[in-house]
């Protein structure tokens, strides 16, 4: 079985820590086989990692939409932020990408509300059903019974925002993922859950003050 994490965040993120090097050394170990990177609003970190390590890295973003944050996987070009969820799905298709839509119904770190996934249900190809820094506000219960509901392909991903808790949560597929193969395998998977520590909880916060203070 091969481990897949479709939502992590490396220093291209302003709340993200994971530096090119702990990729390569996620992957030698064979903790994780394939892995996305996905920072919010920029794709500039996964190409360079991508170019680098092939095609065990998987281009995304995390898309900070008028309602809520999305992730397109598979991209060759940045998705603006600040449009609308149903805009954003349609350029993530434009490019041949994968909509994947993580952490939905949770309000502390701006999930999709159900209203709006409903209106861009068409347009979903992946739900995130386990988040691994879902502990203060777990909505894994709703998400599975939505992506169930339309027959939607589910995930489990750590969100890491560094080291620590890392390859925790991922998601266990048959085969070597590719753009074409990964829903359907995701559909006949299964996954991981382990907490990540509180340390892995606070990374976001933790790292956007490192930078922060770094600057002044």
């Amino acid at each position: 079985m091969y481990k897949v994490d479709l939502h992590t965040h490396s220093v291209g993120s302003p709340d993200g820590g994971l530096t090119a090097q702990d990729y390569r050394q996620m992957l030698a170990s064979e903790k994780l086989h394939s892995i996305a990177v996905t920072d919010h609003n920029t794709i500039d970190f996964a190409q360079k990692l991508h170019k680098q390590l092939g095609n065990q890295i998987i281009i995304g973003e995390e898309i900070t939409t008028a309602e809520g944050e999305l992730i397109g996987l598979y991209l060759t070009e940045v998705v603006p932020a600040g449009l609308s969820a149903l805009e954003t799905a349609e350029k993530i298709h434009a490019q041949g990408g994968l909509v994947y839509v993580p952490h939905p119904f949770e309000t502390v770190r701006k999930g999709l509300p159900l209203h709006v996934l409903e209106q861009i249900g068409k347009e979903v190809d992946i739900v995130e059903t386990r988040n691994g820094r879902a502990v203060f506000q777990n909505r894994s219960v709703e998400a599975k019974a939505w992506a169930a509901k339309h027959k939607k392909s589910g995930a489990a991903s750590s969100d890491t925002h560094g080291r620590s808790g890392w390859s925790k949560t991922y998601s266990l597929v048959a085969e070597v993922p590719t753009r074409e193969s990964l829903v359907g395998l995701l559909h006949e998977g299964e996954y991981e859950f382990a907490a990540p520590g509180l340390r892995g909880v606070l990374y976001p916060k933790v790292n956007r003050l490192k930078k922060k203070l770094r600057r002044a």
